[in-house]
């Protein structure tokens, strides 16, 4: 038995825990995965890897189907992060670094209008 984990973002690919699970699946190290939430293993893309790892012999296993109350605002980090990184590429980087800016406080907005719904 073994634990992978990534101090990342779900939208990040370029995580080394889960590039360990992708190789030790390939080799067929396990055929059991269990996660909490499927967007704790990727955010975007996890049909895919769903389909590979069941390629490779590997069952996923969800232990929690209902996400924690701030999933909401995680999401809206990870969406607004997505496009930061697109409009960076598209417009440059100093103009990048001011659409940031503007997202950064567009999630403050969003927290703060949550927390005054809670």
């Amino acid at each position: 038995m073994a634990e992978y984990s990534d101090v990342a973002s779900g939208v990040n690919q370029n995580r080394r825990g889960l590039e360990r699970i992708l190789k030790a699946a390939e080799r067929g190290e396990f055929k059991k995965l269990l996660i909490e939430y499927p967007d704790r293993l990727e955010r975007f893309g996890y049909a895919y890897l769903e389909r590979h790892l069941k390629y490779c012999g590997v069952e996923i296993e969800i232990t929690s189907q209902r996400e924690p109350e701030d999933a909401h605002t995680e999401l809206v980090q990870d969406l607004l992060a997505v496009v930061s990184s697109f409009s960076a590429r598209l417009y440059g980087a100093r103009g990048g670094r001011k659409i940031r800016q503007g997202f950064r406080e567009l999630v403050r907005d969003v927290e703060e209008t949550e927390k005054g719904q809670i």
